[in-house]
């Protein structure tokens, strides 16, 4: 008897049209079909009329061809790209007030954290009395071990952004998707190690 594959991380990036009740489309789809999103992101891409989903899922390889296949039926959508097996550079923004009470003053909690934030290239954008607000940008990794070590000095409340990606690699040559494919239905689907630079949607 095989032993079950545990559920991988898979990061995936969707080009969809500028209109309204797209988000709502694609996180309906998702529900529909189980699927759980860890993270889920929209921002605008340098074309007006597209924007860039960066979705992160949990799964099998089969889980991931199914997300796959259901995206790229979805109207809206004009190309999913797979970033398995490819390079790339992910991204997470946290920001997160840390209380500096302490028994023996706020100064002395204050500097520590300061310190914490230097050695992970966090920036502190707000000082209060009893309080500290932190900003600090990187993988989900380095979010995750940043949080653990503050999280004795108390955490008031945290806000992320959730993940953005990229592949690594020269884009400057980047070709723009055409919408006409999308509005006859010819949604494209770009996989892992075949992916040619060109075919990245903007970002």
């Amino acid at each position: 008897m095989s032993e079950e594959t545990p559920p991988m991380r898979h990061v995936i990036a969707a080009l969809v049209t500028n209109e309204p009740g797209v988000l709502a489309q694609v996180a309906g789809m998702f529900a529909a079909r189980g699927f759980n999103i860890d993270s889920l992101v929209v921002g605008r891409t340098e074309t007006p009329e597209l924007s860039r989903m960066t979705i992160v899922v949990s799964g099998d390889n089969a889980v991931l061809e199914q997300v796959r296949k259901q995206l790229q039926k979805l109207v809206p959508v004009v190309k999913v790209v797979d970033y398995q097996d490819v390079p790339f550079v992910e991204r997470d923004l946290l920001l997160v007030q840390v209380s500096t009470r302490s028994d023996s003053g706020p100064a002395d909690k204050r500097e520590e954290l300061i310190t914490l934030a230097q050695l992970f290239r966090a920036k502190v954008v707000d000082v209060s009395p009893d309080q500290l607000m932190i900003e600090l940008a990187g993988a989900e990794e380095k979010i995750e071990a940043f949080l653990e070590l503050i999280q004795p000095y108390g955490i008031i409340e945290l806000a992320r952004t959730g993940i953005i990606a990229m592949r690594r690699g020269n884009v400057s040559a980047m070709r723009r998707p055409s919408l006409v494919g999308q509005q006859a239905g010819k949604s494209e689907v770009d996989e892992g190690p075949g992916i040619d630079v060109g075919d990245l949607p903007p970002g």
